[in-house]
């Protein structure tokens, strides 16, 4: 009898110890970040050209919020969908392209949509940038 006393005395010491280890001990908070590229916050001009859910072509001038090398973010008033595929062409500002007009052309998917952060746009628009891209000189107009 006294052993099955013991052994009960002993299951409340460790409910007890392991009451007080989950009072005592705190996990660290992790923000978890599922972006795998730096992010920039640059106001880029662009034209998005695209075709809307009906098949209607659409060509819109906007200003790109943030890029990174796997995609943009940026407003436009043309009602694009999800899985809706773009085309961009960005202009790079000249501190970056050593004074030349450059431009930066590059198709996309439409991977999430959010109500306008700037007023002006009807949506946010976030776009996966494909594999393929190119940089294009911007010719001098002839007069």
């Amino acid at each position: 009898m006294r052993n099955g006393q013991e052994g009960g005395k002993k299951r409340a010491k460790f409910s007890q110890k392991k009451t007080s280890l989950k009072r005592s001990v705190r996990l660290p908070i992790i923000v978890s970040n599922r972006r795998r590229e730096w992010r920039f916050d640059l106001p880029l001009e662009a034209v998005v050209k695209g075709q809307l859910p009906q098949g209607k072509p659409f060509e819109e001038t906007t200003t790109i919020e943030n890029i990174s090398s796997g995609g943009a973010y940026f407003g436009l008033n043309s009602e694009v969908v999800i899985g809706s595929k773009l085309d961009l062409t960005i202009n790079l500002p000249e501190k970056l392209t050593e004074g030349r007009k450059m431009q930066l052309v590059v198709s996309g998917t439409t991977v999430r949509l959010e109500k306008a952060e700037k007023k002006g746009k009807k949506q946010g628009v976030a776009v996966r940038f494909g594999r393929n891209y190119k940089f294009v000189a911007v010719g001098k107009s002839e007069s």
